[in-house]
């Protein structure tokens, strides 16, 4: 198995991809979720990123994740629990082919997790974001230092700790708790 981690250059069709999971996702659980959001790399505009959509299902609180999880399931996801992050739980596909639509296709690579909406890693990722696609020279930044680091480092675990001082330090100076 190749662990070589791929950086390419942002890719105008990533939001067309969480529009239609978005739909789908939508589409099998109705009035379970109060929204969907496109997070990680892939949702900010010219920054270069693995070619993986993360998707945040918020929903109103923790009593709602039973459902959401029987439906998720209904579409080929299944539940890993929160992987040591509170509020924030994670669901991987079956399958290529998740979520299991009547036209089978194969679906980009994504990363799909259900967050209550007071969830600090949810206004994590949201906080992140919005800073990166409100400032041009942070998109820049944190391109070439993510570009540095999948030459550099052998696996995802160093590439993501890597990472790390640059989003905390952006998100120390935004999020001032």
């Amino acid at each position: 198995m190749n662990n070589k981690i791929v950086i390419e250059d942002y890719n105008p069709a990533w939001p067309q991809v969480f529009n239609e999971l978005k739909l789908t996702i939508e589409t099998a659980i109705p009035d379970l979720f109060l929204s969907i959001e496109h997070v990680g790399s892939t949702s900010v505009p010219g920054l270069s990123a693995k070619p993986i959509i993360d998707l945040d299902i918020v929903i109103e609180d923790s009593e709602l994740l039973l459902l959401v999880s029987k439906n998720l399931e209904k579409l080929g996801y299944y539940h890993e629990g929160n992987l040591g992050i509170e509020d924030r739980e994670a669901f991987a596909r079956s399958d290529e082919f998740v979520p299991w639509i009547e036209n089978k296709r194969v679906w980009m690579e994504h990363h799909l997790y259900v967050c209550i909406k007071e969830s600090g890693e949810l206004k994590r990722h949201l906080a992140f974001r919005n800073y990166l696609r409100e400032n041009p020279k942070a998109i820049e930044d944190y391109g070439l230092l993510k570009r540095k680091l999948a030459a550099s480092e052998k696996d995802r675990i160093a590439y993501t700790a890597g990472k790390g001082d640059f989003i905390n330090s952006i998100l120390r100076s935004i999020l001032k708790d």
